[in-house]
């Protein structure tokens, strides 16, 4: 039961719940259409989501486990509970799952966009993780493009909405880039930049759902949003220490869900909307059990 405990741990199950939340949001923006057919295609996006989100969590740990033993002895792999080549053969498993559930649905655009999710997430493990720049923005490109691997449900839609990547992108580019002082502690200014991204971020959602004239539902869950991201990058900015990082960064994670919401009624979809956020109390309890960083 511990090595299972074990394994969940290297799969970081509540960060996976969000990345679930950009397939519905994505779909959404697509105009899902709730028939039968449809309603596979949404699964096996979501399970090649999973495999994907859950194969380069996975794959983080094992190329940082010996950075991990000084750092983070009580990860799975460092402690002892999980092998490296265990975490490994995990890692690939799951991001084979992940590509194969995506080529079933269409070998272009869903096999390409996950083929690429997975090969931007072991750069990302690897090597630009240690970059300051560039870490946050491959980090970003992966969800950037789990949003388009949504959106990919009905391939027509991917030309007209493409450039809605950008958005997560920026916000998760944010995330990380606060993320790298979470254990050593970090400093200011990078909370203020990311206060400002995540500004943009807010607005870009609502000028999207005016043009499509849901400012009204959207504004709500944009205020939820800012409601949970804010007050932690706030302490963070005031007292940059690794653990009020570590939280700010926790929030932000979770937030997606929120944020998905929020594009999603931003596309008309209020049903949809409050769906995804049915997936915030799930990702919340989860985090609970088991570490989001």
């Amino acid at each position: 039961m511990k090595r299972l405990v074990g394994f969940f741990r290297l799969m970081r199950p509540a960060n996976i719940v969000t990345a679930i939340s950009d397939i519905f949001a994505g779909a959404t923006i697509a105009g899902y259409a709730s028939g039968m057919s449809e309603l596979h295609s949404l699964l096996l996006l979501a399970v090649s989501t999973i495999g994907l989100y859950g194969g380069g969590v996975v794959f983080n740990d094992v190329f940082d486990a010996d950075l991990d033993r000084v750092e983070r002895p009580e990860r799975a792999i460092p402690s002892g509970l999980i092998s490296e080549k265990e975490g490994a053969l995990l890692g690939i498993a799951l991001l084979l799952i992940g590509i194969a559930a995506a080529l079933t649905l269409s070998i272009y655009p869903s096999g390409c966009i996950a083929i690429v999710i997975a090969a931007a997430s072991l750069v990302y493990d690897k090597w630009s993780k240690h970059h300051s720049f560039l870490g946050p923005l491959n980090m970003g490109l992966c969800r950037g493009l789990n949003l388009l691997l949504g959106i990919s449900l009905l391939p027509e839609a991917l030309q007209q909405h493409a450039y809605l990547a950008v958005v997560p992108v920026i916000y998760i580019a944010a995330i990380t880039m606060i993320s790298q002082g979470e254990v050593r502690g970090g400093k200011s200014i990078k909370m203020l930049l990311a206060a400002v991204l995540y500004l943009i971020v807010l607005a870009s959602i609502l000028y999207v759902s005016i043009v499509h004239r849901n400012g009204i539902y959207t504004i709500f869950f944009l205020a939820f949003f800012a409601i949970l991201i804010y007050p932690p990058l706030v302490k963070a900015f005031n007292n940059p220490l690794g653990k009020n990082i570590g939280k700010a960064v926790k929030a932000g994670v979770l937030a997606l869900i929120v944020m998905n919401a929020s594009w999603a009624a931003a596309f008309g979809g209020l049903y949809s909307a409050l769906l995804i956020l049915l997936l915030l109390p799930v990702s919340i309890l989860l985090a609970r059990l088991f570490a989001v960083t």
